[in-house]
């Protein structure tokens, strides 16, 4: 049974039933309503091998174009190399449910339409865009008797050989410009 080309090779875990979800389906799957446009999300359902969806499209979201005594039409784009594909499909209702992927944008469309009308009501204008979430509000923080530590930059150590400084003036300022350095950076270890 090596590298099989079965139609349903592969789908020992993908079309399974889950643990104690055996049985006769209900009859809630069968009283559900679709309508054309509407989105739903294909899951292949073990149990009934009639209308059951080819594995690639286990799992995708389509859009419904017919629907059937039995079964719904379902628009699923597929990626096929450098293009999509837009495939037509027959699927059953028990391989179906809505889907839930415009769920926030119709509540936000109704949400709008009331504001809108509220607004030609009161005669103002309003933005009914999407705002970005803002930075947090300035509050502030309980130390309880704690020191808060002050971050010091630490002085740039310079690696710069003596040997090429030729002027005794300007050897005298590097050394002293050496030692203060020293003692910055000694102070600021003792400090934190």
């Amino acid at each position: 049974m090596v590298n099989t080309k079965g139609y349903r090779r592969g789908t020992r875990y993908l079309f399974a039933r889950k643990f104690r979800r055996h049985g006769v389906e209900h009859l809630s799957t069968y009283l559900q309503v679709y309508k054309r446009g509407d989105y739903v999300d294909i899951k292949g359902n073990g149990a009934f091998q009639k209308g059951m969806p080819f594995k690639f499209y286990h799992g995708r979201t389509g859009r419904v174009f017919n629907v059937t005594q039995h079964a719904v039409g379902v628009i699923v784009n597929k990626r096929v190399r450098h293009r999509i594909i837009p495939k037509r499909i027959n699927v059953r209702i028990e391989h179906v449910k809505h889907s839930n992927c415009r769920k926030d944008f119709l509540e936000r469309v109704k949400k709008n339409r009331v504001l809108r009308a509220e607004a030609k009501k009161a005669g103002i204008k309003i933005s009914l865009r999407r705002q970005p979430q803002g930075p947090r509000p300035g509050h502030f923080v309980k130390l309880n008797g704690k020191q808060v530590p002050e971050l010091v930059q630490l002085p740039k150590r310079i690696n710069v050989r003596i040997e090429h400084v030729k002027h005794s003036n300007c050897r005298k300022e590097f050394l002293e410009r050496v030692k203060k350095n020293r003692v910055l950076r000694a102070e600021a270890k003792k400090a934190g």
